[in-house]
């Protein structure tokens, strides 16, 4: 064994994946009774990645009793979709749900991939018998804090018209910053204006306070939609300080997000328990938030990240799920804020997992790193691993978009594509649509 190329160690170990479906049975059976699934993704563009997180998840819902999806999509936003899916709202159509996501970048829900799967969702749970059967949809991310604020101002007219006066008081604090919260931020954190910090702790103070008097309301409902306007709250308030911190270095501010999403997580995993069944989660965001950070060049920065944060509370009832492609297409923009095009992934860079995962016979595979074989073994050397967010800088690959990490410490298992597409955004654009243009030959001349 000791004289087997690490080629062959990963040839044995890995799972074809051939679009039967059986494909991730493996993958079901190394969850068990894991309360937590974190379904990764190593770009916000992928058609493969989205494809595959969607049907592992129907399995997970289907079989093993999960109750909720938690995505990298902001709370009132993702809230919509769980109103849909659970036949609670006045949307006629998946699409319609998909109408809050107008921030960039938009496609990373407005894809066909998401609409096929809230479709889906709503379909399964009209056909469930029990009301408290229904699986639900949650977004973990903190950058919607105006629309949070609408969100509280709604619950409390309806509630409490006095507490929402009170509210709205404190929540003028950002009025004089318009609709961007980075404005605010940058005043706020080099002195140019007094900081709104008191006002959104008072006003998520006082909502914790009267939760029993609020929830004494009758039934399901009721104690929904106090969580949901407690969980903006909270968003209110760490918003305002990750707009403090974005413009103090970025390890502060990518630890208050990552620590927010899982404390999130936490919050919805103790109300979902709180109503009639275990609470059994699947989480879909990038890589770099559910890898485990001590295994990677951001851990050794000092970052942490939702998956380590998953794991020191939770064990062995998480199980983190990597995803990886070798080439192909992605959906991505060029620059923060720039419009959704179809980009060429290059082929990934020797010494990297991904150029390691090419040269194996099997082009599309499962990896169980998590049983103590010899594959995990020989993916503990450090390696590079690559990293697309929304925006994808070919021209400066190896700084933009790699760093060092210990796969099979970051992750319990991993899925390998050899070649992937872009993802279909709901609104194509004309970049979209005519793609990145074929690099020319020949070169060098």
């Amino acid at each position: 064994m000791h004289n087997m190329t690490i080629e062959s160690i990963l040839e044995a170990s890995a799972h074809s994946l051939t679009g039967a479906k059986t494909d991730y049975d493996p993958l079901l059976e190394l969850v068990g009774n894991a309360r937590l699934v974190l379904l990764g993704e190593a770009s916000h563009g992928t058609h493969e990645f989205y494809r595959a997180r969607a049907e592992i998840t129907q399995r997970l819902i289907a079989e093993k009793n999960f109750s909720a999806i938690a995505v990298e999509a902001d709370w009132p936003d993702a809230y919509r979709i769980n109103r849909y899916v659970r036949n609670d709202s006045h949307d006629a159509h998946a699409i319609d749900v998909l109408g809050n996501f107008k921030r960039f970048p938009s496609w990373m829900w407005r894809n066909t991939d998401v609409l096929d799967f809230v479709g889906w969702l709503r379909g399964y749970n009209d056909s469930l018998a029990s009301e408290d059967a229904k699986a639900g949809f949650y977004g973990l991310d903190l950058y919607s804090l105006h629309s949070s604020i609408e969100s509280v101002l709604a619950y409390l007219d309806r509630v409490d018209p006095e507490a929402a006066k009170r509210a709205r008081y404190r929540y003028s604090c950002f009025d004089h910053f318009g609709e961007d919260p980075q404005d605010y931020g940058y005043a706020a954190s080099f002195g140019l204006t007094e900081t709104c910090e008191h006002e959104v702790v008072s006003q998520l103070v006082e909502l914790q306070h009267r939760a029993a008097e609020f929830l004494k309301r009758d039934g399901r409902a009721a104690a929904d939609q106090y969580f949901f306007a407690e969980q903006n709250a909270r968003l209110v308030k760490n918003a305002e300080e990750y707009c403090r911190l974005m413009f103090h270095g970025r390890i502060s501010s990518w630890n208050l997000r990552d620590r927010y999403m899982a404390e999130t997580l936490n919050a919805l995993m103790t109300h979902l328990d709180s109503q009639q069944r275990e609470a059994k989660i699947v989480v879909w965001e990038h890589n770099s938030h559910l890898g485990d950070a001590r295994a990677t060049e951001m851990g050794e920065q000092g970052e942490w990240n939702v998956g380590q944060l998953v794991r020191e509370k939770y064990a062995a009832e998480a199980v983190l799920v990597g995803f990886s492609t070798y080439e192909g297409t992605v959906t991505a923009a060029t620059n923060w804020g720039g419009a959704a095009e179809r980009k060429r992934v290059r082929p990934a860079l020797p010494g990297s997992y991904e150029a390691l995962f090419h040269k194996l016979r099997s082009k599309s595979f499962l990896l169980n790193l998590r049983d103590g074989g010899e594959a995990a073994a020989s993916l503990r050397t450090p390696r590079l691993e690559r990293a697309i967010g929304v925006v994808y800088r070919p021209d400066s690959e190896r700084v933009s978009h790699y760093f060092r990490a210990r796969l099979a410490d970051q992750f319990d298992a991993m899925i390998h594509f050899e070649q992937t597409h872009a993802v279909e955004p709901l609104e194509h654009t004309s970049d979209w649509e005519r793609g990145e243009l074929p690099e020319t030959f020949p070169t060098g001349v």
